[in-house]
């Protein structure tokens, strides 16, 4: 085996966003994490809020739409498209 040719391992830091830190071995002396099994939302069982920057949020927000006129309006597009299959069901 050459010598030199491998990096050093060492024991290093991996610090997460939420403040949790743990001791592993690594060639890097400290990692930063954004998420880790202490608060990620599938390992903790508890659902975040994400922040609303999705695509329709955004066109809602923009179009002066609140999220209850948009479940309205869903909701009569709904009965609208039920009432003309159970018309179409009675003409057969």
């Amino acid at each position: 085996m050459q010598k030199e040719l491998h990096p050093e391992f060492k024991e290093a830091t991996i610090t997460c966003a939420c403040g949790e830190e743990y001791k592993t071995m690594s060639s890097r002396d400290n990692i930063r994490v954004e998420v880790c099994s202490s608060c990620h939302p599938f390992y903790t069982g508890k659902k975040r809020r994400a922040a609303k920057g999705g695509r329709v949020e955004r066109f809602n927000r923009k179009y002066g739409l609140s999220e209850e006129e948009v479940e309205l309006e869903a909701k009569a597009e709904n009965e609208k498209e039920s009432e003309a299959k159970e018309l179409e069901n009675e003409e057969e």
